[in-house]
């Protein structure tokens, strides 16, 4: 399967994460935590990041695993 992830970074330090194996937004700092609960919440938001995994990765992967293919 693919995992699509979305790390928010600042100053070296990840926030917050979005994980599409876990379906929701995970937080590491207090505001990191915050963040999470509100997008997670917010079902819109939410459906913009499960939506990546098939508009990004699933499209990419079709490619990358096919030119790995024509290399063996």
């Amino acid at each position: 399967g693919i995992e699509y992830i979305d790390s928010y970074v600042f100053n070296k330090v990840e926030h917050i994460r979005f994980n599409s194996t876990v379906g929701r937004y995970v937080g590491y700092t207090e505001h990191g935590v915050k963040n999470a609960e509100a997008w997670n919440s917010d079902a819109g938001f939410l459906g913009q990041e499960q939506a990546e995994l098939e508009r990004f990765c699933k499209t990419h992967a079709a490619i990358y695993y096919s030119n790995i293919l024509d290399k063996t």
